[in-house]
């Protein structure tokens, strides 16, 4: 309740049960999920990057970037005109149409209004996510100006590129994963759970581990240690 998302008034009907705000591009993202029927209903908020440009949000279920990106995508409207709404299923480093294309996640109550102060949009929208999803990457972006209907490319400053995390559907807030604390000086080396292509955990250093320089046993050593001093 304390985030600044949760000041947002929508139109009537409009309600969501979780909100966050995201940590670039000054957007906010709204949403409910219904884990039975897997429906994932969101509002994205954000200005766009001048006035007549664009917003988008989206969701990438196979990566973190934008290629494979299942995008919803606001054009600003011209003069009192709401802003228009197009779904891309962005399959990679192009310029996008007019044109929208159908998603992988089957959009529905798609919509769009400007937000009044500070010029920014809502665009709203339904997915049919797949049954069992309980967190998926997303992505979201804005842009300065569109052409004949179709949005024109993003500036690639340090925001724009980090415009990414993951949505955990269940309610929490994204949050980066912690780094795990590296091990302690002699103690176990860290599990195979760690870096991806870690083959397993790494031999322990410990003094009081069972094999020794030499692959020699330390009871044998003990053994050896009391035959020269008898």
């Amino acid at each position: 309740a304390s985030a600044a998302c949760a000041s947002e008034k929508f139109p009537a009907g409009r309600a969501y049960a979780t909100c966050e705000d995201l940590p670039k591009l000054g957007a906010s993202l709204h949403w409910t999920y219904d884990a039975s029927k897997s429906s994932l209903s969101v509002a994205f908020v954000a200005a766009p990057a001048a006035p007549g440009g664009w917003v988008a949000w989206g969701l990438n279920p196979t990566g973190e970037g934008m290629a494979r990106t299942q995008a919803l995508v606001a054009l600003a409207g011209s003069g009192s005109a709401a802003p228009t709404v197009r779904t891309y299923n962005i399959t990679g480093y192009v310029p996008l149409g007019k044109a929208s294309t159908p998603l992988d996640f089957p959009a529905t109550d798609l919509a769009a209004d400007a937000a009044g102060s500070g010029g920014k949009i809502r665009v709203y929208g339904k997915l049919q996510l797949r049954k069992g999803m309980k967190a998926v990457n997303q992505v979201w972006q804005v842009g300065a100006s569109s052409t004949g209907g179709a949005p024109d490319k993003h500036a690639f400053q340090a925001d724009n590129l980090s415009a990414k995390s993951k949505l955990v559907l269940a309610g929490k807030a994204s949050e980066a994963p912690s780094p795990a604390p590296a091990p302690e000086a002699g103690g176990p080396a860290a599990s195979s759970g760690g870096a991806a292509g870690d083959s397993g955990a790494a031999p322990s250093k410990s003094p009081n581990a069972a094999v020794v320089a030499g692959g020699v046993s330390a009871p044998a050593l003990l053994v050896l240690a009391l035959v020269g001093f008898l």
